[in-house]
């Protein structure tokens, strides 16, 4: 499967996530939490707490991190990997690519 349209460049501002539901190359269900960082930059990171099991979208953006609303973890948005305790296992993160305002982002190549 090629990448996805989820969004136009100006559907987030700078600190905002949204939750997307998409639909992998084997049929399955993807949950992606679409940020959009502090400098403006598109980034898509696995929507589920690897510590809580909680959407991570509806937690703050904080420069290149997103924290977990539940427990406090944070997670890179660039990696994927936790930044603070409790969690210890990173999410995957998810290319992001742009076709003049429209971000898209290709679920099935983990970036990490």
């Amino acid at each position: 499967m090629t990448a996805q349209v989820v969004a136009e460049r100006g559907d987030l501002e700078p600190g905002e996530a949204m939750r997307l539901e998409l639909d992998g190359a084997d049929g399955s269900l993807v949950e992606v939490a679409l940020v959009r960082a502090e400098n403006g930059e598109y980034f898509a990171i696995s929507d589920i707490c690897s510590h809580g099991q909680v959407s991570l979208s509806e937690g703050e953006v904080d420069g290149m991190s997103i924290e977990c609303w539940l427990h406090g973890s944070t997670f890179s948005l660039l990696t994927g990997e936790p930044e603070s305790l409790p969690a210890v296992r990173p999410v995957p993160t998810y290319p992001v690519t742009y076709d003049g305002d429209q971000v898209l982002i290709d679920i099935d190549r983990i970036d990490s």
